[in-house]
């Protein structure tokens, strides 16, 4: 084997059994929008998924689990790297971005962190923290345990007081509360969207374009309706889906 090639397959060699840290996932900034894509229903293992449009009023209870090594560095749900080692978790329907106070009803213990991944997709298991996440908990020595999950706004920095960090938070408004807006469509080009929006001007009497910027890119997004309330929001969505628009989807106006 010449010299170069032996030299190359040690070198690969090296990298591969060298632990590998991805770079910490950076936060979304207070407010924005999900990422695109990341709200829209999804299918695994036969079971459709309906993400909510807002997590405001979230709360349930029911059994944690963690991830961690064999999922460090792969893509989450919102396309950033797992980290193990950062406060992050997996939920099937929060939207991505939001932050959810856990706590561990065995002892009232709880941690600050942030949804950036769908799952866990286990009966009875309502949501799958990081490692360093249920560390935090102290729980990550059990398989499960009991919690209750509750969406939280963060107010200020976490903070290190005593043996543990704390944090202020306050609770966020029922998120069944509107105003939604239907999405039927999201394009790059805009005389692709102003088709769309004529088309469903013609069908259901009104609809609008409105345009969001991610990572720099601008999308027009066409939506229709204005809904006081997620139920009703829910089922104009479900009549829209059967008339041929399957990509629909509930979301609720930014900045309301």
């Amino acid at each position: 084997m010449p010299a170069m090639v032996v030299f190359v397959a040690v070198a690969l060699l090296v990298a591969g059994c060298a632990p590998k840290k991805p770079p910490s996932p950076t936060a979304l900034p207070p407010g924005s929008p999900p990422p695109l894509g990341t709200q829209k229903p999804y299918q695994i293992n036969g079971v459709w998924y309906y993400p909510i449009p807002s997590a405001e009023g979230f709360r349930e209870e029911g059994y944690a689990s963690w991830y961690g090594r064999d999922f460090h560095g792969r893509p989450t749900a919102c396309g950033e790297p797992f980290d193990m080692y950062a406060m992050t978790a997996a939920h099937k329907i929060l939207p991505i971005g939001t932050h959810v106070k856990v706590t561990d009803k065995r002892t009232g213990r709880s941690i600050i962190v942030r949804v950036n991944d769908r799952g866990p997709f286990v009966p009875g298991r309502i949501i799958d923290l990081s490692y360093e996440a249920a560390r935090a908990l102290g729980i990550h020595n059990d398989g499960l345990a009991p919690v209750v999950v509750e969406a939280v706004r963060v107010t200020t920095p976490v903070m290190v007081a005593g043996s543990g960090p704390s944090w202020q938070v306050e609770p966020v408004r029922p998120y069944r509360q509107g105003p939604f807006v239907i999405q039927v469509g999201s394009f790059q080009n805009a005389e692709n969207a102003q088709r769309l929006k004529k088309e469903m001007d013609r069908r259901y009497g009104s609809a609008a374009v409105r345009t969001a910027s991610i990572n720099g890119t601008a999308f027009y997004r066409v939506q229709v309706g204005v809904f006081p309330d997620l139920d009703r929001a829910m089922q104009s969505m479900e009549t829209l889906q059967r008339s041929g628009y399957r990509d629909a989807f509930v979301i609720a106006l930014e900045g309301q």
